[in-house]
């Protein structure tokens, strides 16, 4: 008498759906993660052309005039009286970096006037936006 085995031996298969599936969420969650690495503080301005080296990875204040000559600092609109007060309470340290974040054809008496404000309130670092281009 042929006794038969209890588990037949079968090959393994690989499904080849489940795969692509796991591969798209993936890729779905590596660029959400991506955009929200985005620092999106300041206002859509026109910005001027130019080159410079990457920033450091710190997270620093952002100054945006516009062209109608509003101030804003990280998307809070403030007065020149009023703007040290505020940026005073927004530094976290006392060497930190601020983003002036100019429209090309804001005063250039007005961006220095902030400029000014903002080192009396404690600012050192000076960083201007520009756009990537020639």
């Amino acid at each position: 008498m042929k006794l038969r085995k209890t588990r037949a031996a079968r090959r393994g298969r690989i499904e080849i759906i489940p795969m692509i599936d796991v591969m798209f969420f993936l890729l779905v969650t590596f660029m959400l993660a991506s955009l929200s690495m985005q620092n999106l503080h300041s206002l859509p301005v026109n910005l001027p052309k130019g080159s410079a080296a990457p920033m450091q990875p710190k997270t620093p204040v952002t100054l945006t005039v516009t062209k109608e000559g509003k101030i804003f600092l990280d998307k809070t609109p403030v007065t020149l009286d009023s703007m040290q007060n505020v940026l005073a309470s927004m530094l976290k340290k006392p060497d930190s970096s601020i983003v002036i974040s100019a429209d090309t054809d804001a005063q250039n008496g007005l961006v220095v006037e902030a400029m000014l404000r903002a080192r009396q309130a404690g600012a050192e670092h000076f960083l201007i936006a520009v756009k990537h281009g020639q």
